[in-house]
């Protein structure tokens, strides 16, 4: 007679594992996904048919190219797009530092300054700006220095005369090189003020305090605290802004600056009737440029950023 526990039927078997059938190393299959290879195949199709085009295509004449793209014009034309990208840059940047420091002082007229001036120069398109500058001529024919509104102050008085001490023709003093600099300089003034700006305020505040109860003044706190700190902001968009103004610099080629790369190439092209093929040689130098510039910014951020480079180095060692 079987016990109210078990069930009925009769008690159930338990099957005992096998001591014969070892369990073996288990096969992991991997999933497929055949639309991968799919897609990789048509890239690669794309890719042939792209190098088949540049190889077969006359239109890119590339002995023409690689004879004129290293000429002594364009090389010279190099070198002036490179200052003017870190003339602008640097003048950017200071004026990025003032406009900040100005946005976030807390007086009124300062920071409504500050603002009106990003809210313009981040407004206007720099084609515009660099057009603009380079006709500066005809809203002044000669830029004078002197006392302010002395032609009214001379006139209460009952004096002749005027009170200005130095005059220049404006077109010697707005070369097309100097007017494009200054469009390109006030632009990126606008746009580095802004990064400026977040990198200031990534900073904890408790920092300041505590450094001016020690009594540090405002701009040393700014200069040895809040600054050295900021850089980790502010460098990576920083870099970026470097590689724009340095594209940037192909639109001086319509203050008009002559000496410029892109002119030069576009010049080239024009005398030749071989524009396609300058054009193409205008596209590799900015690449080498942007490049070189890329692995510049790779270094500087770590070196700005330690702590990121040391984490790196722990994830690695410990993968090993």
């Amino acid at each position: 007679m079987s016990s109210p526990n078990e069930p009925a039927g009769g008690p159930r078997k338990v099957r005992t594992p096998d001591p014969d059938r070892s369990a073996g190393p288990i096969t992991a299959v991997p999933v497929r996904y055949p639309e991968r290879w799919v897609a990789a195949g048509f890239i690669l199709l794309l890719a042939a048919m792209f190098v088949h085009m540049l190889v077969t295509n006359d239109a890119f004449d590339w002995p023409f190219m690689f004879e004129n793209m290293f000429s002594e014009p364009v090389v010279r034309g190099v070198w002036v797009t490179l200052s003017a990208t870190l003339l602008s840059m640097a003048i950017g940047i200071i004026l990025g530092i003032v406009l900040a420091v100005m946005r976030l002082s807390g007086n009124p007229v300062l920071v409504a300054v500050s603002w009106l001036y990003t809210w313009f120069f981040r407004g206007v398109p720099r084609l515009v700006l660099a057009v603009l500058f380079g006709n500066l001529a005809i809203l002044y024919s000669t830029i004078e220095l002197g006392v302010p509104f002395d032609a009214y102050l001379m006139a209460a008085f009952g004096l002749e005369g005027d009170l200005r001490f130095f005059e220049i023709d404006a077109r010697t003093l707005l070369s097309g090189y100097t007017a494009g600099l200054l469009a390109l300089s006030l632009s990126e003034g606008a746009y580095m003020a802004e990064i400026i700006r977040a990198g200031l305020q990534s900073v904890d505040k408790g920092q300041t305090e505590a450094a001016q109860a020690l009594g540090m003044s405002r701009a040393k706190v700014l200069w040895r605290i809040t600054l050295p700190q900021a850089m980790r902001v502010v460098i990576p968009p920083t870099g970026n802004e470097t590689i724009a103004m340095l594209k940037d610099t192909a639109l001086l080629a319509y203050v008009p600056v002559t000496i410029e790369l892109f002119y030069q190439l576009q010049a080239i092209g024009t005398r030749s009737y071989q524009i396609f093929p300058m054009l193409v040689a205008a596209c590799l130098w900015y690449l080498a440029i942007t490049s070189v510039l890329m692995v510049g910014q790779y270094f500087i951020e770590r070196r700005f950023n330690p702590g990121q480079r040391e984490l790196r180095g722990r994830v690695i060692g410990g993968a090993h």
